[in-house]
């Protein structure tokens, strides 16, 4: 099957989207397909272009006009999924509906071209909560026109639990893991008792991490003794740190208990994860109005192989024994629970690492293809 992979943006060599995506395209080929990869970015020479792969395939050129352009031309995609004989597009939301796109989906499915969009986030309207007034008011746009967008397509692909978003039947798969770039976790052995704890994330509110930091600073109050640092690998905007963390660093004398290392990467990011034997996933999912999820980064702890602890339900983890739930609310953190967690467990890495296998991409990527495949609808060229 000829797939064109569909995203309306660029692509960065640090950020865990662009990664999934490549892997998501990865897991496609794996399972024999055709893919090529469309995307918006700006070229060496400071153009705006529309590529497929590293091939230009329309150049916009620069200025007002050009960004204009770029968000309401989509005939060169057309275009070359008419040309080329593509199958299927499979789109990935950017929050971005508007009337050109409702244009381009409604003209790919006259032409018998299949499409899906992947929303990796619902619901996400909550998201934009102290976002400034030019992303908000992309927001309003696409609330007017995301019906009518879905209207054109096969499915929205979810990992949620919803059988239906924006009027459009779903296809429910789980965020998916690439085992050939995430290691299993090897913890350096230590004569200390210390506990050491890793979350990994692009902070925002709904990571809950203020709730950890909180649940040390009362676990100090109450007299504990042994030692707990929270490792925060990622960007914290400056704004979302006085917010969230500054008070509490602040009102608990946290500064030597948690250590902000900022973007870490490959052996480096490695290293920090094997200095830590438990891993926090989102603490505060409910803020941004989410009850269940299938988030990236508790299937890339697993496949790691270190134990971790969420507030949102996903099925896929929720009854494991590598896995403490914490409570969807506002309360702290109870750090005494992640002590005598850690303290009586026994899994080794391997084991909770072959607990996953069935989440790769290559598997979760045809699931989608699969369920296309049986409609009778589906017409193969």
């Amino acid at each position: 099957m000829k797939i064109l992979f569909l995203v309306y943006h660029g692509f960065s060599e640090v950020s865990g989207i662009s990664k999934k995506i490549r892997y998501q395209v990865k897991g496609l080929r794996e399972n024999g397909h055709e893919v090529h990869l469309c995307y918006y970015d700006f070229a060496e020479n400071g153009h705006r272009c529309r590529f497929v792969d590293s091939d230009v395939l329309v150049d916009y050129g620069t200025g007002m006009m050009a960004g204009l352009r770029q968000r309401t031309e989509y005939d060169s995609v057309f275009g070359y999924c008419q040309l080329n004989g593509v199958d299927l597009v499979y789109a990935r939301c950017f929050q971005n509906a508007n009337p050109w796109l409702v244009r381009f989906f409604r003209k790919l499915k006259g032409a018998g071209i299949h499409a899906v969009t992947e929303i990796p986030t619902y619901p996400y309207d909550q998201e934009f909560e102290g976002f400034e007034w030019k992303a908000r008011w992309g927001l309003k746009i696409d609330q007017l026109y995301r019906n009518r967008l879905y209207g054109q397509m096969d499915a929205v692909v979810t990992f949620s639990d919803a059988t239906q978003i924006f009027g459009q039947r779903t296809i429910r798969i789980s965020n998916g893991v690439d085992f050939d770039s995430i290691p299993v976790h090897h913890l350096q052995p230590s004569d200390s008792d210390e506990l050491h704890l890793i979350g990994v994330a692009e902070v925002h509110s709904w990571h809950g991490y203020d709730r950890l930091v909180a649940g040390l600073g009362e676990y100090k109050l109450r007299g504990g003794t042994r030692k707990v640092c929270f490792h925060i690998v990622g960007g914290v905007h400056p704004a979302e740190m006085e917010r969230s963390f500054t008070p509490l660093l602040k009102k608990y004398d946290l500064h030597d208990e948690v250590v902000f290392h900022g973007q870490l990467f490959g052996d480096e990011l490695t290293r920090v994860f094997n200095q830590c034997q438990f891993a926090i996933g989102s603490l505060a999912r409910h803020r941004s109005g989410i009850t269940v999820i299938k988030t990236l980064k508790n299937r890339e702890y697993a496949t790691r192989g270190i134990p971790f602890i969420y507030s949102e339900q996903d099925s896929d983890f929720d009854h494991q024994p590598y896995v403490l739930k914490a409570p969807a609310d506002e309360s702290p953190i109870d750090v005494q629970q992640i002590i005598d967690f850690v303290d009586h467990f026994s899994m080794a890495a391997t084991e909770v690492r072959h607990s996953v296998e069935h989440l790769t991409w290559k598997i979760q990527m045809q699931k989608v293809v699969d369920e296309l495949k049986t409609e009778e609808q589906w017409n193969m060229k």
